[in-house]
């Protein structure tokens, strides 16, 4: 039995609904020109549809500063839902108030609305109690399929959880257990690979995932402060030199641990920062001192493929390279194709999450081949850096 409520727990029929979802997708010109996130809910909100509960969608879209406006207006997302899941969509021009009470009183059982914007109201970003009495005025239950938004505590994403019965989505579900399977109580050995431009965002990151894995990868221009840290010249490579004492730190912190930092052990340079720049593959004692590192060199993506064959368990987050030029891509693809050959073999469980490291992995045409890719962004890495997740925490039994 999961340590949350989910959906197996909660008796729907007949019930109002009210379900936070994710619908923070990106719009050009009125329409929708990325569904993924809308396709990612899709199943929750059809099952609850069908198992005949009034479903009303809670939702966010962009930063409004200034109340309703039309630009943030989740009128045009509705039609884009109503196309991912086969069924009609209502819309409701508020989320609470007389127009909101208006619409949920005309719908029928599997009948499916879209509150307008909670962040039109300060009250949802603040938890304001009262905003989150006006918006449980219109439900019996509360699910919350929007793991994404679970590392804020805002009225529609734990404020609502303390006053009406709340489940987690088959969504939020899925999430939790594949990271559960990743950190929570994995199968040993555990590898993580961390990439990315700078140590000075993934501190809390680095810190916790040390006591956590029995390797750590890491790569990306985050590696050039690790190598500098240890007397290596980097040339021109992006490096934070002023963190040099921190980057020792993780590595003492590490070996106190018995977790196996992984650094690279040769560099592809560049000259220029631009794809299909002329490089060069150096050992690290030869970096010019006027190139830049871009990517891992060939031997390090053999020790990265080795360690990947020892784990049973693999966390991902952040590319191992400037995956976005080529061929400067080449360190990030051949890891990420390993990885899903093992994920499919049955020898590895893959969890990966982060902006830039899904990008990547759909980069190199493997997304769908892990174990578990987040698209949840801030909650994965927050999740990752072992931050207490407020929208997840009031779900649990």
């Amino acid at each position: 039995m999961p340590a949350f409520k989910t959906l197996d727990d909660a008796d729907v029929a007949g019930k109002r609904v009210l379900l936070r979802v994710d619908l923070n997708v990106p719009v050009a010109n009125g329409h929708v020109t990325d569904a993924t996130r809308i396709e990612r809910v899709a199943p929750t909100i059809l099952e609850l549809s069908k198992k005949g509960a009034k479903v009303i969608l809670l939702a966010h879209f962009g930063r409004p500063k200034d109340g309703p406006t039309p630009e943030f207006s989740l009128k045009p997302i509705a039609h884009a839902v109503a196309k991912v899941i086969g069924q009609n969509v209502h819309f409701a021009e508020d989320s609470i108030g007389q127009k909101a009470a208006e619409a949920v009183a005309k719908l029928g059982n599997g009948d499916i609305l879209l509150l307008e914007n909670t962040r039109f109201h300060k009250g949802e970003e603040k938890n304001d109690p009262a905003y989150v009495k006006a918006l449980a005025a219109n439900g019996d239950l509360y699910v919350n399929d929007a793991f994404s938004a679970a590392h804020r505590a805002h009225a529609s994403t734990e404020g609502l959880a303390h006053v009406l019965p709340a489940y987690a989505g088959r969504t939020m579900q899925a999430e939790l257990e594949a990271l559960e399977s990743g950190l929570g109580h994995p199968k040993r050995p555990v590898v993580a690979v961390v990439g990315g431009a700078k140590v000075s965002s993934k501190l809390d990151l680095l810190g916790n995932l040390v006591e956590k894995v029995d390797a750590l990868v890491i790569g990306g221009g985050m590696a050039n402060t690790f190598l500098a840290a240890q007397g290596v010249k980097v040339g021109k490579s992006l490096c934070e030199h002023d963190l040099a004492d921190t980057a020792r730190e993780i590595m003492a912190k590490a070996q106190a641990a018995n977790c196996t930092i992984i650094l690279p052990v040769d560099a592809i340079v560049a000259w220029h920062f631009e794809a299909n720049a002329p490089f060069h593959a150096y050992g690290l004692d030869a970096i010019p001192e006027d190139g830049m590192i871009l990517d891992v060199g060939p031997q390090s993506i053999e020790r990265i493929k080795g360690a990947i064959d020892d784990a049973a368990t693999l966390v991902w987050n952040g590319p191992l390279g400037a995956f976005e030029l080529t061929p400067f891509d080449k360190a990030t693809v051949a890891a990420a194709r390993h990885v899903a050959e093992r994920t499919k073999s049955g020898h590895l469980v893959s969890v990966a999450g982060g902006g830039d490291t899904v990008a990547a992995l759909n980069h190199a045409g493997i997304a769908d081949d892990l174990t578990y890719v987040s698209t949840a962004g801030g909650a994965f890495l927050e999740w990752m850096e072992g931050k207490p997740l407020p929208g997840v925490d009031v779900l649990k039994r």
